[in-house]
């Protein structure tokens, strides 16, 4: 019985080890992409256009895209929704001010901005894989996805604006705020 209370790694197969080795890879280079916010949201917005150009260029796969757009559209909601909604949860937790008395707490969004981006990109790759697959193309007439989806999104952002103003927060990190205070009178410049 020397197999009994062995290292569970040494069980393994070789092909579950080099896929764990390559999750590991993979997660290792996801976590060096943090940082780069900008680079990242680059990327997914060239993936994002990559697909819009094979559904033009196919002419179809539109069920798919109107998909993808309320998954995103959903996404996108999460990110600009507080961790915390006033409106359901009346703890003792942090919750967001709503007078100009009320001490100041950060926004903290129910989906992190890399979560968004994670997601984001992942459905863009599913959904441009998706494409090579006929039976994905069911016809449909688009015009009306569009239109119905343009309807979806005015209306949810409507909604979503209107709970933003009532509890005054700003999903956006807008930089360091500037306050006007006085100038300090001892620092001038000499001219020599």
């Amino acid at each position: 019985m020397e197999g009994v209370g062995g290292d569970a790694a040494s069980m393994a197969s070789p092909v579950q080890q080099r896929a764990n080795e390559a999750w590991r890879l993979y997660k290792y280079y996801l976590d060096k992409t943090t940082p780069h916010a900008v680079n990242r949201w680059i990327g997914t917005l060239v993936i994002a256009v990559i697909y819009c150009l094979r559904v033009f260029y196919v002419q179809g796969f539109y069920i798919i895209s109107y998909a993808l757009g309320i998954y995103v559209l959903n996404l996108l909601i999460g990110f600009l929704s507080p961790l915390v909604d006033p409106e359901l949860d009346a703890s003792d937790g942090p919750m967001l001010p709503t007078k100009g008395s009320d001490e100041f707490k950060p926004f903290i969004r129910r989906l992190p901005e890399f979560k968004f981006w994670y997601s984001m990109t992942k459905a863009f790759c599913i959904a441009f894989v998706m494409t090579f697959f006929s039976f994905f193309d069911i016809p449909v007439f688009w015009p009306i996805l569009l239109f119905y989806w343009i309807v979806l999104f005015v209306l949810t952002m409507r909604r979503q604006i209107a709970h933003m103003m009532k509890y005054k927060y700003i999903p956006f990190n807008l930089g360091k705020q500037k306050y006007g205070g006085k100038k300090a009178s001892g620092s001038r410049s000499r001219a020599d």
